[in-house]
């Protein structure tokens, strides 16, 4: 208690929030993109991201690009659950498994098989209902991002707002400029049981800090 308190005294209350327990929600992306949004998406992208979906694993090929900026940032993160690869690659062979984490949120893991240091690169964060309402993605080391969640052009874009560390309930903000940058990621429907997956992160000053693009497959 007396900890918390002198970082009340410290720290602004705009940059951290003490939040109330979890609750096992479902996450429902289909109420959080609203009715009208939801219903432009393709029919096979409404079923990727339905409430409660099965466990399922996608396999495709990225492209993958890190700016000099970009290797400090990745370097950084692996502190906090390591959610940012440092690679410069084209092709790479990937891995997509997403699964329920029992409590309602979605837990999207990310294997890069890179062949040339013999080890698999993984990243993993969970998607899931924030305090708030809002929708929010976290690392297991605890950096977590809000995001809103929207169809653009019959594509489903998640874009970043805010940043945190989380520890516990509690949430300390990361000041916009000490982030990668806003963190944006389209799924694109390309027909016949495939779809692109684009994550670019644009920071105010550094510019473009990551890239990734990749085509994957629905399992047979």
């Amino acid at each position: 208690m007396f900890a918390l308190t002198t970082l009340t005294v410290l720290v602004p209350s705009r940059f951290f929030r003490c939040t109330p327990a979890p609750v096992s929600t479902a996450l429902d992306l289909p109420a959080l993109v609203g009715t009208a949004g939801w219903s432009l998406l393709p029919a096979a992208v409404q079923h990727r991201f339905a409430v409660a979906h099965a466990d399922v694993t996608y396999e495709g090929h990225m492209d993958l690009r890190c700016s000099a900026i970009g290797h400090i940032y990745a370097a950084l993160a692996r502190m906090l659950g390591g959610p940012l690869t440092h690679l410069n690659a084209c092709a790479v062979p990937t891995t997509v498994r997403v699964s329920g984490n029992g409590r309602g949120g979605v837990v999207w893991e990310r294997c890069f098989q890179t062949g040339a240091t013999g080890k698999d690169r993984i990243v993993r964060s969970t998607k899931e209902l924030g305090a708030d309402g809002g929708l929010l993605e976290r690392t297991d080391g605890g950096l977590s991002m809000s995001l809103d969640v929207f169809e653009e052009a019959g594509a489903l874009v998640f874009q970043s707002h805010r940043f945190w560390v989380v520890w516990g309930r509690l949430q300390i903000r990361v000041p916009a400029l000490l982030t990668p940058g806003v963190c944006r990621v389209v799924h694109a429907d390309l027909g016949g049981g495939l779809f692109r997956f684009t994550l670019s992160m644009v920071h105010p000053l550094w510019g473009e800090t990551f890239h990734q693009s990749g085509v994957f497959a629905d399992p047979v």
